[in-house]
């Protein structure tokens, strides 16, 4: 579904992409793992149109799509979540799902006062959608609560809800597990299956908890200096040892393969 060819994308002399080509599977979730500075966030902002690259080409179904502004990704069905939620905190959780669609006719003035019945019932129509994404995500006891008052496990499931009111070619995951709580983890390691398995969602995303990853990922892609270092199933990769040092340090190959995030 996507492709990413000798993608490069430089800040001054800083080169945070450096070339990276890869290919991201329709139907399938695609971990993306490195260390702290290995170019995994650069490298989603390319892609997801925040970021202009310096050269390469990113191309969705086949179509070029590199330069593409956010929105006009989003309208083709790309979609991204952030590290840090980005909510809507004066709007409730069923109030921030209907605000995704785009185009609605209770957005233009004149449809209001001349198809007021039209806008009626496609705010029905809209708002349906957002209780069906509510019960799906099993947040039903904080719908009318304002996002801004939710946990950051529970922001992460509207982020992830908001990615269900449109149909979704692919999602871009930025850190979803980043201060969740375990069990509300599980239920977002949950939801994110069931949307592969059963509705074909394509995934792909960055996680520093490796056992998430071994839950959810086929195949895990390793970043390391802008590069992409290595691809395969998450074993594979648990067992490369160009991994193991560019997660543990030179002189610690022979160290079991616990990936994890260097300590400061």
């Amino acid at each position: 579904m996507i492709e990413v060819e000798n993608l490069h994308m430089h800040f001054g002399g800083i080169h945070a992409v450096d070339g990276v080509s890869l290919s991201i599977e329709g139907g399938r979730i695609t971990g993306l793992i490195g260390p702290n500075g290995a170019g995994k966030t650069t490298l989603f902002n390319v892609i997801a149109g925040l970021h202009k690259p310096t050269s390469g080409k990113v191309y969705l179904d086949g179509a070029n799509i590199t330069g593409l502004l956010p929105h006009e990704l989003f309208a083709k069905g790309m979609l991204r979540t952030f590290q840090i939620a980005q909510e809507f905190s004066t709007l409730t959780v069923r109030e921030n799902l209907m605000m995704v669609p785009s185009g609605q006719m209770g957005e233009r003035l004149l449809d209001t006062w001349l198809r007021p019945a039209q806008v009626r019932r496609e705010e029905e129509q809209v708002r349906a959608k957002a209780n069906e994404v509510i019960e799906f995500l099993q947040i039903t006891q904080v719908a009318d609560e304002l996002a801004g008052n939710l946990s950051g496990g529970q922001k992460k499931l509207l982020e992830l809800g908001r990615t269900m009111m449109v149909d979704a070619k692919i999602v871009f995951l930025d850190e979803v597990g980043a201060g969740v709580n375990r069990t509300l983890l599980n239920t977002l390691g949950d939801a994110i299956l069931r949307l592969q398995k059963e509705r074909g969602y394509t995934f792909c995303m960055i996680e520093h908890d490796m056992d998430f990853i071994s839950r959810l990922c086929d195949p895990v892609i390793v970043m390391a200096e802008g590069l992409v270092l290595t691809q395969g199933s998450i074993e594979e990769v648990k067992a490369n040892e160009q991994v193991i040092e560019a997660y543990l340090g030179t002189g610690l190959k022979n160290k079991p393969p616990v990936l994890q995030e260097p300590v400061p």
